[in-house]
């Protein structure tokens, strides 16, 4: 019998506790799970794929199922790859619909082979987002606040890239 293998893919810049919940349950559903760290050379993200990928290894360890690449090209074509035949989506009440909805619709068009299967964010993770908690971290230095919104496992590495990046700019203010 073939393995269920599922792929989730996204930014995970970082990755958030909401993405962890959809990892979790997507987990016990399949087989295998592929966590799918897409790259977008239009984007600025906090973090390197590769540190993004160390990241969501340090969250998912206890997760025997679960193995974390990353890839550059069309979700579908990576989904391919991977020899699934799932994608999962995880998705927020009322601000993600719409975006989703389009895209499974532009999916079906390049691979109609591809399933994609919606998890809806459980209510205490439905207002989390990357963007959000960038924020958070940068206006806040409560590590608490923050452990709300990330695994506690990686607050140290934001903390320490939001440093690093304040410092950057500051020294090309004063330049």
């Amino acid at each position: 019998m073939k393995d269920r293998i599922a792929v989730y893919t996204g930014s995970f810049d970082p990755v958030t506790l909401g993405h962890l919940h959809i990892i979790h349950r997507a987990s016990e559903l399949f087989d295998q799970l592929v966590i799918g760290i897409g790259i977008n050379k239009d984007k600025h993200p906090l973090f390197t794929p590769e540190e993004r990928v160390d990241l969501v290894e340090q969250v998912t360890r206890d997760l025997p199922r679960v193995r974390v690449e990353t890839f550059d090209d069309l979700a579908v074509d990576f989904v391919r790859r991977c020899g699934a035949e799932v994608m999962v989506r995880g998705i927020r009440p009322l601000t993600d619909i719409a975006g989703e909805f389009t895209m499974l619709m532009a999916n079906r068009q390049l691979d109609r082979s591809i399933e994609t299967v919606f998890l809806m964010a459980d209510d205490r993770f439905a207002h989390i987002s990357s963007s959000l908690l960038k924020q958070i971290a940068q206006m806040s230095s409560d590590d608490e606040r923050l452990a709300r919104f990330l695994p506690r496992e990686i607050i140290p590495a934001v903390r320490k890239r939001q440093a690093e990046r304040a410092a950057l700019a500051a020294s090309s203010a004063n330049a």
